[in-house]
């Protein structure tokens, strides 16, 4: 998990009081029986939620999760089919159903009562999501890859959110879920796992980068911090619009967290561009999980 931590504003604008989120995973699937990487990204604002399914060089569709105030426009079970960038005659199709998805608080990514379905040349072969009945009804017609039988690979998982000083994310250690909790304040850097504090580095002024081991349930989780520029710009009474922190938790050798590309980093670049133009100090919080997988870059 890598959750970067960006400080607090002094005063912030009516646009970055609003809770921003932005969630990047990445999947290792199979499609048309090759290995694939993909990419969900989930981006939620005020006035916009959404979903962006990316494969580099094959496809990106994005799927609006924002709910009608009018009950007859209500988000419904969707579908869509596209065909494959560089392999035209090569089609996917995706199923989706975020109606009775729950989230947690500002949250864009959700945590139930959901599901995001691709088939290929009439075969399953990914599915995210809890809703398997529903879903098995829906594509009835078409049967299931042997891998979608299982849960899908997920490589790594990046988290950005807006004008925090603490944030609480969830992550998956080895098929265990947990709460993690990170507090920059007070020059004090605070970690906690399911509530409870499991490491609290002093004088970040002198220790501003450095990693620690800690133990979740009996698994070794590696801690590393980075929060110079968090450290620096609170110093600096907030001028710095870029302060913030990068934390990483890393499960067994971990890999390389890949650079942000296509639909993530251009969300990045708006919210940022909105934080600016609204005249905050404010920059994001970013969280993501490293199992023990291997590199995607």
């Amino acid at each position: 998990m890598i959750p970067a931590c960006f400080s607090q504003p002094s005063n912030l604008s009516s646009t970055s009081q609003v809770p921003q989120n932005l969630i990047t995973c990445i999947y290792h699937t199979q499609l048309w029986d090759s290995p694939t990487y993909l990419t969900l990204t989930w981006s939620k604002t005020h006035f916009s939620h959404s979903l962006t399914v990316y494969s580099a060089d094959s496809f990106s569709i994005t799927i609006s999760l924002y709910p009608s105030t009018f009950s007859f426009f209500r988000n419904r079970p969707g579908s869509k089919s596209v065909y494959l960038t560089h392999h035209h005659r090569q089609r996917i199709k995706l199923y989706w159903d975020f109606t009775r998805a729950d989230f947690a608080e500002n949250s864009a990514e959700p945590e139930s009562s959901f599901y995001i379905a691709i088939s290929c040349n009439g075969k399953l072969e990914f599915i995210l999501g809890d809703l398997m009945d529903e879903l098995a009804k829906r594509c009835s017609g078409l049967s299931m890859a042997r891998q979608v039988l299982l849960e899908p690979t997920l490589l790594s998982r990046r988290e950005h959110v807006f004008g925090h000083k603490s944030y609480v994310s969830r992550a998956n250690f080895l098929g265990s879920k947990h709460e993690i909790g990170i507090d920059c304040n007070g020059g004090v850097l605070k970690v906690k796992v399911d509530g409870q504090t499991s490491l609290v580095i002093k004088r970040l002024a002198w220790k501003f980068r450095g990693n620690e081991r800690i133990y979740v349930n009996g698994i070794e989780v590696e801690f590393f911090w980075d929060v110079f520029n968090w450290v620096n710009s609170e110093n600096n009474n907030n001028n710095n619009t870029n302060g913030h922190g990068v934390f990483i938790f890393q499960v067994g050798d971990g890999g390389v967290w890949p650079e942000m590309v296509g639909p993530e980093k251009r969300l990045m670049r708006k919210s940022l561009s909105s934080l600016a133009a609204g005249g905050s100090s404010s920059a994001p919080m970013a969280s993501a999980s490293l199992p023990p997988s291997p590199s995607c870059s």
